[in-house]
């Protein structure tokens, strides 16, 4: 047997729900064809199958939550002796983005998670006291909303033997919410794990409640995480990027005749971040209680704004060993699957630098919060033609140049400010020092 495991899809992120199963046991599925959709706090996402061969068994259920490194399936392989097959485990591990082998935890044939229950009364049990069966995910939400047992036992759900699933859930929560609050009685007080009502709506129209959806939640807890985790500073630098600007302005529509791509700004900040991580490798590090660990690749993420509001940071692996052509090419593929929610789980991992481009917004400069548990941003501003001061060997003029702020914030742990302020001055020396007669 072949076994299918929950990818690892985050430094962050230690687990991950079933959304839906897009195969059934029994079927055959070829090599890195989709097998189930996955959720987690910064992508949903597809599992593909390793190998090609039938779908033997499937060991968790829609809407459950399952551990990184967990056995979700098992697939028989297509040359697979039948009567050799064995129910165990084979090896098929999961490999990092950086080497690192992941160890998965073998989940018992005789008891997937979907079929143990505890106790009614216990914290965490996954039967109603009714005996109905409420996946992890399911109980979050209702225990999110406010919702008692009695109203999840009245809904209607659409999974096998009655089963709510995520999406019954989420259906009647928007019922609910246009009339006012729920359509089902609450539970008494007394009533075992009723669950705090939810503050009603105003009615008159001049305030709107909207509910934050599964992704801006998990956002705003990494955020207050790492502010509470990192004491955040933040340096600026203003940098003359003229010659970057006319030299992208000359070549971008050759560029994208030649190459394919259009090529913006932003592979160009990652090229000069790049350089400017090899001179001060330090800034590449994280931080283990009071161990520093020092990353000897430089894996940069780049933050994506998505239509939904939300955000996401795909990451560029080994960014400094390819050249601007192969930046261009990997932020226009990051960046245009990220809007249409194709990233896979590996490629918003292993980030040990991130860059946010606000001047996208017309903001000249920002302060962002470090994405942990990396312990420097860099926000990127707006380049706006401003009247500077240039310097000649024949003295000091005034001229019109394309100027932009940078601005880093670092965790001041491990990062102090003689070694950030380096860090970002030597970001604006790259970009100032562009070479306009360079070739792609």
């Amino acid at each position: 047997m072949i076994d299918l495991i929950m990818p690892k899809m985050g430094e962050s992120v230690a687990e991950a729900t079933i959304l839906k199963w897009l195969k059934k046991e029994g079927d055959h599925i070829e090599a890195d064809e989709p097998v189930l959709e996955i959720a987690t706090d910064k992508v949903d996402s597809e599992v593909p199958s390793p190998a090609a061969g039938i779908l033997s068994k499937r060991l968790f259920e829609e809407g459950q939550v399952v551990k990184v490194g967990e056995v979700i399936a098992q697939l028989k392989p297509d040359n697979a002796d039948a009567g050799k097959s064995s129910p165990s485990t084979t090896g098929v591990t999961p490999v990092s983005g950086n080497g690192d082998v992941s160890h998965s935890k073998v989940v018992p044939e005789t008891a997937p998670l979907a079929q143990v229950s505890t106790s009614p009364a216990a914290p965490g049990s996954m039967k109603s006291p009714g005996g109905r069966f409420y996946s992890p995910l399911v109980k979050n939400i209702a225990r999110q909303e406010g919702l008692s047992v009695q109203e999840l036992e009245s809904i209607q759900g659409s999974g096998a033997n009655n089963r709510l699933t995520k999406q019954d859930l989420m259906h009647h929560l928007e019922n609910r919410s246009k009339f006012g609050g729920s359509t089902v009685k609450a539970a008494p007080a007394s009533a075992p794990q009723s669950l705090p009502q939810p503050i009603a709506a105003s009615a008159g129209g001049a305030t709107e409640i909207i509910e934050m959806d599964r992704m801006r939640k998990l956002i705003a807890d990494h955020m207050v995480m790492s502010k509470q985790t990192s004491p955040h500073v933040t340096s600026f630098v203003e940098a003359d990027v003229t010659n970057l600007v006319n030299w992208r302005e000359r070549v971008k529509n050759d560029f994208q005749k030649k190459i394919g791509e259009k090529i913006t700004f932003t592979p160009i900040f990652i090229e000069a971040i790049c350089k400017a991580i090899r001179d001060y490798p330090m800034v590449n590090i994280s931080l283990d209680g009071t161990k520093i660990i020092k990353k000897n690749y430089i894996n940069i993420g780049m933050a994506a704004a998505l239509p939904s509001g939300n955000l996401i940071v795909p990451v560029i692996k080994n960014a400094d060993h390819l050249n601007l052509i192969g930046l261009t090419k990997a932020v226009n593929d990051l960046a245009n699957r990220a809007r249409i929610n194709k990233l896979k789980p590996e490629e918003i991992q292993d980030g040990t630098f991130t860059l946010t481009n606000v001047g996208t917004f017309g903001n000249v400069m920002g302060t962002p919060i470090i994405n942990q548990p990396q312990v420097a941003i860099l926000a990127a501003g707006a380049i706006r033609k401003k009247p500077a001061v240039i310097e000649t060997p024949e003295g000091d003029t005034l001229g019109i140049r394309q100027m932009m702020f940078l601005s880093l914030s670092y965790d001041h742990r491990v990062v102090d400010g003689s070694l950030g302020g380096s860090f970002l001055k030597r970001i604006a020396e790259y970009l100032e020092g562009f070479d306009m007669n360079r070739t792609f």
